[in-house]
């Protein structure tokens, strides 16, 4: 994803996150954070680590849509 291009998420798919995010930080660390500091780390996790795992996940497919269509190949006549 390049520039300004962002992940696009519903309101309710955010809440979850930040529910998330809020209790994660209340089970691992024992630390109660609102939702100003989960809604930072989310935006964050958005804007900083997604685009690596949307590009991994770009590339994944990319690889396994390559392997089937080399497979493709291998029934010709």
């Amino acid at each position: 994803m390049k520039g300004k291009d962002k992940f696009k998420i519903t309101k309710e798919k955010r809440d979850e996150m930040i529910a998330s995010i809020k209790a994660y930080y209340l089970d691992e660390r024992e630390e109660e954070i609102g939702d100003l500091a989960a809604s930072m780390m989310l935006n964050f996790i958005i804007e900083e680590l997604a685009p690596e795992f949307y590009n991994q996940g770009v590339y994944d497919a990319y690889k396994y849509m390559n392997d089937r269509v080399e497979d493709l190949l291998g029934i010709q006549k």
